[in-house]
């Protein structure tokens, strides 16, 4: 399974708004330039910790560790031959 294009846009547009939009419209004040500093960090730290664990889930680096019984009888079951013990053995 690889990547999808959908939700990197869906999830890049999210916090686009939220880094680029947002802070067009902070109010004015003393503070202004800190609350648009905010947002513009916020929104592209959310977005890269998200983009992160996306990308981490298309080749994890750690598989689920199971038994060797579970590993053939689930070989046997998806009719994998190259996996299935052959009788004479």
């Amino acid at each position: 399974m690889g990547a999808l294009l959908w939700p990197v846009l869906l999830f890049t547009v999210l916090w686009g708004i939220v880094g680029i939009v947002l802070p067009i419209f902070a109010p004015k004040g003393p503070n202004r330039g800190i609350l648009q500093v905010m947002l513009i960090l916020t929104g592209f730290t959310c977005w890269l910790f998200w983009l992160c664990c996306y990308m981490a889930q298309m080749n994890p680096l750690i598989g689920p560790k199971l038994p060797k019984n579970t590993i053939l009888m689930m070989a046997r079951e998806w009719s994998n031959v190259q996996f299935v013990e052959s009788p004479s053995e």
